[in-house]
Formats: structure tokens, C-alpha cells, sequence
């Protein structure tokens, strides 16, 4: 309950630490670097999957109602 009070309910940040990922990722084969180029596929991996995962999982929304009965 407290992880989903911590990460945002907007989209924004995530693309924003996403494109750090990608920032981080072109560095580090720019520079050679093989644990900056892992560091930005872990802030990646992070942004696309990890974060919004666990807000979707920590989140107290009710589930969809089903579909409605057909009528008779």
C-alpha cells in the first residue's frame, strides 16, 4: 500500500526516466562502457515494466464490472 503512494499516477515521469534509460544507454556505448550501457537498460527495464507494474498491483481500484446480462 505505501509503494503505490510513492510512485506517480501520471505517465510523464515514466517517459521521462525512460528516455534517461535511452541517454544513459547511448553514453555508455559511446564511451565503451559496458556497466553504463547495463545501467541504462535497468532504468529502462524499470520505466516500461517494474514501476508501472507495481502501481497497477498497489493501486485500490475496483475491477471492471462484467458484462451485462443479455436480455431475454
Amino acid at each position: 500500500m505505501a509503494l503505490a503512494v510513492i510512485l506517480p499516477q501520471s505517465t510523464g515521469p515514466y517517459v521521462a526516466l525512460m528516455i534517461a534509460g535511452f541517454v544513459v544507454g547511448v553514453l555508455g556505448h559511446l564511451v565503451r562502457s559496458k556497466w553504463l550501457i547495463t545501467a541504462g537498460i535497468i532504468i529502462i527495464f524499470l520505466a516500461a515494466l517494474a514501476f508501472p507494474l507495481a502501481l497497477n498491483l498497489e493501486s485500490n481500484k475496483p475491477a471492471p464490472p462484467g458484462p451485462l446480462p443479455r436480455p431475454y
